[in-house]
């Protein structure tokens, strides 16, 4: 007779693990944070490198804002931003000279893909993950530049804590 009682009880608690897990993992994205690109570790296919790259990135499991300032190797300063759902459609981006929307996707807790579009037709590819401690991150670069060069470039990013 104790055993209908307790399933609801257990059905109860794993229903309430399940909805704080998902809350957890959202407010914790490993991917949300100030990101500065290490330029020791860091390859650019062609270059040159950036002087600097200072990325502020809010994420959850279905919301992806990055604010992104660069120093050009030349000192030009660009700013790149966009605001997008993590569901794979085209959002605008801006600061972008060859692109004009972008759509991301999450694939993990620690890896998210991310293109972006100029007039609908992808130009560069991001493929993004965060390390295991939680404390760098890899983007790896593939596409064409403004000028149509091809670009492969893997960029590694320090947290700032």
């Amino acid at each position: 007779m104790h055993t209908k009682p307790h399933r609801i009880w257990v059905s109860t608690l794993f229903c309430i693990t399940l909805v704080v897990a998902a809350a957890a993992w959202a407010a914790a994205d490993s991917t949300s944070g100030t990101w500065k690109m290490n330029p020791e570790k860091s390859k650019y296919s062609p270059g040159p490198a950036p002087k600097s790259v200072t990325t502020v990135i809010g994420s959850d499991a279905t919301h992806f804002k990055v604010d992104s300032h660069s120093v050009e190797a030349d000192g030009t300063e660009t700013h790149i931003s966009f605001d997008a759902q993590t569901d794979g459609k085209d959002y605008p981006v801006s600061g972008v000279a060859n692109a004009d929307m972008v759509s991301v996707k999450h694939v993990n807790a620690r890896t998210t893909e991310t293109t972006l579009k100029k007039n609908g037709k992808a130009v560069m590819t991001a493929h993004g993950v965060v390390s295991a401690d939680g404390k760098s991150r890899t983007v790896t670069f593939n596409g064409t530049d403004p000028q149509g060069h091809k670009v492969h470039n893997v960029v590694v990013y320090d947290k700032e804590m």
